[in-house]
This record gives structure tokens, C-alpha cells and sequence, in this order.
């Protein structure tokens, strides 16, 4: 523990006002109000404040001159004994807080009026925001939902989901948050919301896009097919003639746009071959001329 004198930058012979004086010229400029997020000035501001709670009070300053207490309050112990034997924790003083202060809160300066305020300030604070994760469905985060979340105490928290989120989005519940002090207002509720893969879907900004398997004779003579969207199946007609790779767009069918409407859902086509050989169809590809003339890497 420093001597509180160095701490104060004052002789030992110092008069009382020259003590104050000294403690209100390093208050002033280490104070944490005036020093937000700055560790080092909070730090020596404590140290500043237990030197002048030991000095400014006489009897503790004529005590720690005598050698009776040491620099931070607590009693020495007789030479017989061990110092472990009367070390304890910090000892608490009343600058620890706005209370300690009250002495200099009459004044009518700059120092005084921020005391005052900051004072003010911690009687009414706003609660605590409070943070969550909110894992939803890829069909969810296209068409919305209602969902509801079990908070640590057994509480819940009912959060609706507006259609066309993305992952890491947050969502803001005003008021929801833990609760403020006198004046204060409740802190807000922040849910990161995390939207869980679909392996049938993929999303370009507003646009969507799924691989969808059609079969030999949908792929030759067109047909009606069902494809799923993310929000229901709907039916679409495959051309003649389509092929694997061919794409087709069904309108609107995509993710929300933020200036109004959807995009699009575009339907990629996958020819897919029946799993066991096909007698029947082996022997119609067998005689088909124009089936054997046609050479497909020659055509790319």
C-alpha cells in the first residue's frame, strides 16, 4: 500500500485544506466520469480516494502518523505477533461511491455539477440488455413465425419473426431486457437469430434456388410436376424436351425484397435414370438411330 501522502502529493506537515485542495485537484482530473473505459485513471482514482479518506479525517491521519494503522486503515499488530494475523480485505471507504462525495456536491462548479448528475444518473439507471440465440427453420426465416423462448429464470419471451431474416440479423424487444433502477426503464431484449440450413435450398440475396429430379419421359415429353418452395409446394410444367441442368423460374416464389415483393425460386431440372436396368428401355435406346448418331460432347 503507497503512503497516502505520496499518493496526494503533499508533505506529512500538510494542512488540512491543503489536503483537500490536493485531493480535489486529482479527483477532478481521474475521476471515471471523466475517464469512461480508461482502467489505468480508475485505478489510480481508487488509490487517490482511499489516500484522501485516511487523511481528511483526523483522527485516522493522527492514528496513521503514530503508527497505529497503516495506509489502508487497518489496525498494525503488536510486535509479538504475526502482520497475517490482522491482514484483511481492502478496507471499504466512502469515496467508493457517490456518497463520499457529498461533501463537495454544495459547490457550484463544473466537478460538483457532474458529481450531481452522475449521482442522478445511477439512482435512475436503465436496466441491463440482455442477449440471446434464436435458432429458426429455413422456411421460417422466408415466411416468418411466431416463436417463443425459455429464458434461464423458467420465464419466456414470445418473439415474432418477420419474413426474409438471415443469419446473424438481430432482433430489438423494447423493454424486455432486465429491469432499471428508480426512473430508469427496463433494458431491451437482443436475439441473434441463426436460421438452420435446408439442404434442399439455397438463397442468393432474394432469390432461392433448388435442384429438382425429373425422369426420362418428364424430361422428353413434358409434363406437370410438384417442386417444393419455402413456403408449400406448388405445380410447375416442365417443357418438352428439358434437360439436366435446364432452368426454369418460378415468379415470386423467393425470399421477401425490404422495398416490397419477392424475388424469385429457379427450379434447376436433373434427368434422373430409373435405379434397376430397364429391359425396355434398353431395347428402345438400342434402336434408336438418332440416339446413337447424337454425340453430346460434340454438341458442347
Amino acid at each position: 500500500m503507497k503512503n497516502p501522502y505520496e499518493v496526494l502529493g503533499v508533505s506529512s506537515t500538510a494542512s488540512p485544506g491543503e489536503i483537500q485542495s490536493a485531493y480535489r485537484k486529482l479527483a477532478k482530473k481521474l475521476h471515471p466520469d471523466l475517464n469512461p473505459g480508461d482502467k489505468s485513471a480508475e485505478s489510480k482514482f481508487k488509490e487517490v480516494a482511499a489516500a484522501y479518506d485516511l487523511l481528511g479525517d483526523a483522527d485516522k491521519r493522527k492514528r496513521f502518523d503514530a503508527g497505529e494503522i497503516d495506509a489502508s486503515g487497518a489496525e498494525r499488530p503488536p510486535r509479538q505477533q504475526f502482520y497475517r494475523d490482522y491482514a484483511g480485505a481492502e478496507a471499504d471507504h466512502p469515496y467508493a461511491d457517490a456518497s463520499g462525495f457529498a461533501d463537495f456536491m454544495d459547490s457550484d462548479d463544473i466537478f460538483a455539477d457532474l458529481l450531481r448528475r452522475s449521482q442522478k444518473a445511477r439512482a435512475n439507471r436503465r436496466g441491463q440488455d440482455m442477449h440471446y440465440r434464436l435458432a429458426i427453420t429455413f422456411a421460417e426465416s422466408i415466411a416468418g413465425a411466431s416463436k417463443r423462448i425459455t429464458l434461464p429464470d423458467g420465464g419466456t419471451l414470445d418473439v415474432k419473426i418477420p419474413p426474409g431474416l438471415v443469419s446473424g440479423q438481430t432482433l430489438r424487444l423494447k423493454g424486455k431486457g432486465a429491469p432499471g433502477a428508480g426512473t430508469g426503464g427496463a433494458g431491451d431484449a437482443l436475439i441473434e437469430v441463426e436460421v438452420l440450413p435446408d439442404a434442399r435450398f439455397t438463397r442468393d440475396g432474394d432469390d432461392i434456388t433448388i435442384e429438382v429430379p425429373v425422369s426420362l419421359s418428364e424430361a422428353v415429353l413434358g409434363g406437370r410436376i410438384r417442386v417444393p418452395t419455402a413456403t408449400g409446394a406448388v405445380t410447375m410444367v416442365v417443357p418438352k424436351g428439358a434437360n439436366t441442368g435446364t432452368t426454369l423460374r418460378l415468379k415470386g416464389k423467393g425470399a421477401p425484397r425490404r422495398g416490397g415483393g419477392f424475388g424469385d425460386q429457379f427450379v434447376k431440372l436433373k434427368v434422373v435414370l430409373p435405379g434397376a436396368p430397364d429391359p425396355e428401355l434398353e431395347a428402345f435406346v438400342s434402336g434408336w438411330d438418332k440416339g446413337k448418331a447424337f454425340n453430346p460432347r460434340e454438341e458442347a
